[in-house]
């Protein structure tokens, strides 16, 4: 039984991964490596300390990874402060129907708190959601679990009674690892044999939530 709905932030909540690899292909062209994003969608959802290692492994010895992230980082500050934080279809339905029906809320975002708290913050959804827990808060970033295990300890709630949302390859394994209902909501890589073998669903978008969750408490219902 679904206690608890945990949300991934970027991709999921907000349309920003997409911004985010479009500023990775701008500036990878500009410290001579302009394939750079192609190794954005495996990084998602992994603490910047994880990012800059891969990046410094896999783009050469001359490659100035904290340089890389930094401006991509200062980039796409600037660019959602000029356009505002860009909220996904169905986001705010989808917490009002899960406030309504006293499900518990968290966010659990391998992004730094400060950044999550802002984007909350600006959204004006900080309300919603008992829980915020975030990259640098957790040792190890997704797929180990280990960042939606500590969001099912804080709420006090069983992980088989936990439903996460996700958007990456990562997120989807730390959830499934954390023996959570994994649902992914597809927005810059599309699920594989392998991500639909071990997510509980996938849907097109977060207005598909609600009816997902509808359908669970109909079936158990006439289990019980």
């Amino acid at each position: 039984m679904v206690q608890a709905v945990i949300f991934d932030m970027d991709g999921v909540m907000f349309d920003t991964e997409r911004l985010s690899r479009e500023i990775w292909e701008e500036v990878g062209g500009e410290f001579g490596v302009p394939d750079i994003a192609a190794f954005h969608p495996r990084l998602m959802g992994a603490k910047m300390e994880e990012i800059r290692s891969f990046l410094c492994e896999h783009c050469g010895p001359g490659f100035r990874a904290g340089d890389f992230l930094a401006e991509t980082g200062r980039r796409l500050d600037a660019r959602l402060a000029a356009q505002g934080v860009p909220v996904k279809a169905g986001l705010r339905g989808l917490l009002e129907y899960l406030k309504k029906e006293g499900y518990l809320r968290a966010v659990a975002s391998g992004t730094r708190r400060e950044k999550v708290m802002r984007y909350l913050k600006e959204t004006g959804i900080t309300g919603y959601f008992q829980k915020i827990i975030c990259g640098d808060m957790v040792k190890v970033g997704k797929p180990d679990p280990q960042i939606y295990l500590t969001v099912a300890a804080e709420l006090g709630v069983k992980p088989a009674d936990c439903m996460v949302l996700e958007d990456s390859p990562n997120g989807c394994t730390a959830g499934y690892r954390a023996g959570m209902k994994t649902v992914m909501v597809p927005d810059q890589v599309r699920p594989d044999a392998r991500l639909r073998s071990i997510v509980f669903a996938c849907v097109p978008s977060l207005r598909e939530v609600v009816p997902l969750l509808e359908r669970m408490r109909k079936e158990e219902g006439t289990a019980g």
